[in-house]
């Protein structure tokens, strides 16, 4: 397979440079919008675990605001009345304990430095030692988001590499490379190997999912906002896609895109996000819940152009690229915007060779077999190293899985034990796990009715489906390896207000929502979230989960929490349905179908 393939990579590399050489043209573009540069009409937010539609929708609607899911996560775009100020909407929001956050959908750019007809071939390759991986792995069975401007599905490097995708701008499936980018980045990840054509991407047999988040503006460049990053980020999550690629500059700090990367790690992926190109310390507050993917050029230096900070993880080529161009032929490219993709395509590679390592464990490999270049461990300038994708993948095949024993620590922060609460009661929870915590359950008076996987754990819990008096509220952990960690009992005394009624028959049943999923494609863990109302009060209200038919849940009060493994599901559609009966014995119900991949 080795000397097979070197023999068609120097014909792919010989095509690339002979078409590059009389195609290509010289083009610099911007690596940020202007400073305060958003999006009119529209602001990101994300409830905390446990809130319902109903709560939420109440709340944004007191600013006049009408929301919009993202897919099956918990963020929403909120659309904003004309002549409501945006920046006065996330201020007053922000400040909601019912809210993770609230921000200003911002605009970005791709971070495309310069193309250079006249630099290096597929140099990059062999600097990785992806040859050597490819001994023992393409990246078959991977399926890597490009989420960008679109790809050209019809390039003859990239066509037989091409799975359905979707363009979240237009909210249709027409994913067409609207400014050359798009393809360029998915070649570099994953343009089909040893076919004797053009280029080779570093995880050549791995699939390619495009997803269009950009849109052509006036002057030609494609620009996106964080709202469709994060809306193609949650949408690869939900359909299959164990990486996404996202070369656009100037994300690293948003709160909605760090949420949709947890989103995806959770269930078993990893996003990678290039640094952008202004060659300054970007001063980004580092994050654990995506890649973020610095420079280099062939002499393992810091590319001229590319920038550094405290947030970078990894550093990969991203001098004088070889790759597709939306023009059905190669063009050399320089930027981030492709170091990026060539770290994406080694961690392909990575899970093609042990598809059973999960998000954490990959992104590890990555980390420790990198090549520490710079000030020796990690550094603001190449991060842990420059990925090094012979290393990973040998890593990664000789990697023994350690049995985990050891429990996650829970500890309820927020309420204090014997304090007084009422209407919707924020609860924050600090865990930690010597491995890694997958989820959090809150538990009140024995029901989980609420459950948040990602840091920081936080829940927005409506005491009046409880009765007043004292309630217990219990955190439970839990890891990977299924180990269960318990937090110490917090007692408070719930004193909601009553009003007098006068007795009469109860013939009313109670209103069930599916706060989550909602209809269309699941994978992973899902987080099932219910509501329900009753006329006489959520405190009488008993509520029955399941799952085609089978009961996996059963709770008390008006809210109910499950977490369903739909890996052990089989593929197709399933149905998700709610009962929920008050005291008079009156029943509502709901059900929603959901497709599991």
């Amino acid at each position: 397979m080795h000397t097979a393939f070197n023999i068609a990579s120097s014909r792919k590399t010989a095509a690339a440079l002979a078409v590059a050489g009389l195609s290509l043209a010289l083009g610099t573009e911007a690596n940020a919008a202007p400073a305060g540069e958003f999006a009119r009409g529209r602001i990101l937010i994300e409830a905390r675990a446990g809130l319902s539609d109903a709560e939420l929708d109440t709340l944004v609607k007191a600013h006049g605001g009408k929301r919009r899911k993202l897919g099956q996560s918990r963020m929403h775009v909120v659309d904003l009345p004309p002549g409501l100020s945006e920046e006065e909407a996330v201020e007053k929001l922000s400040r909601r304990p019912e809210l993770k956050f609230a921000e200003l959908d911002r605009k970005v750019t791709v971070a495309m430095a310069v193309n250079d007809p006249y630099i290096g071939s597929a140099w990059h390759l062999g600097k990785i030692g992806a040859p050597a991986a490819w001994d023992s792995t393409q990246g078959s069975g991977v399926t890597i988001a490009v989420l960008d401007s679109g790809v050209n599905g019809a390039h003859p490097d990239l066509k037989d590499r091409m799975v359905p995708g979707f363009n979240v701008y237009n909210n249709t499936t027409d994913t067409s490379d609207l400014c050359g980018h798009g393809t360029a980045v998915a070649g570099t990840s994953a343009a089909t190997m040893n076919n004797a054509l053009g280029v080779a991407g570093v995880a050549g047999a791995a699939r390619i999912m495009p997803i269009r988040v950009a849109f052509k503006d006036a002057s030609g460049s494609c620009p996106a906002y964080l709202s469709t990053i994060a809306n193609g980020i949650t949408w690869a999550a939900d359909h299959g896609a164990r990486i996404a690629n996202v070369s656009f500059a100037g994300i690293a700090g948003s709160s909605a895109v760090k949420s949709a990367a947890r989103y995806m790690k959770n269930k078993g992926g990893l996003v990678f996000i290039s640094a952008g190109n202004n060659n300054v310390d970007e001063n980004v507050v580092p994050d654990t819940a995506f890649i973020i993917v610095s420079s280099t050029d062939s002499y393992d230096r810091k590319s001229s152009f590319s920038s550094w900070g405290s947030f970078v993880s990894l550093a990969a080529p991203g001098s004088g690229i070889w790759t597709t161009n939306s023009s059905l032929g190669y063009s050399s490219k320089s930027g981030t915007s492709f170091a990026s993709p060539v770290t994406a395509g080694v961690a392909g590679l990575v899970m093609a060779a042990r598809p059973d390592l999960n998000a954490d464990q990959v992104e590890s490999l990555l980390f420790k077999t990198s090549v520490d270049l710079g000030v020796a461990g990690r550094d603001p300038v190449f991060g842990y190293g420059r990925v090094d994708a012979a290393a990973a993948v040998g890593a990664a095949r000789a990697y023994v899985q350690a049995a985990d024993t050891i429990a996650p620590l829970a500890a309820i922060a927020a309420p204090l034990g014997s304090s007084t609460v009422s209407g919707s009661v924020p609860v924050s929870v600090n865990s930690s796990d010597n491995v890694g915590v997958a989820r959090v359950e809150l538990k009140v008076n024995g029901t989980v009715v609420a459950t948040d996987s990602a840091a920081p754990y936080s829940f927005s819990w409506n005491s009046t489906g409880v009765a007043n008096g004292m309630a217990s509220l219990v955190a439970v952990a839990y890891d990977a390896a299924g180990n269960m960690g318990t937090s110490a009992t917090v007692p408070v005394n719930v004193a909601n207000s009553t009003s007098t009624i006068a007795t009469v028959s109860d013939t009313v049943a109670p209103v069930v929502t599916i706060n989550n999923p909602v209809a269309g494609a699941v994978s992973g863990t899902v987080a099932i979230s219910v509501s329900a109302t009753d006329n006489a009060g959520a405190a009488g209200i008993r509520t029955s989960l399941a799952i085609d038919g089978k009961v996996v849940a059963n709770g008390q009060g008006g809210s109910l929490s499950y977490s369903w493994n739909t890996r052990k599901a089989a593929a197709g559609t399933h149905t998700v349905a709610v009962t929920a009966r008050d005291a008079a014995g009156n029943a509502g119900s709901r059900s929603v179908s959901v497709t599991v991949r």
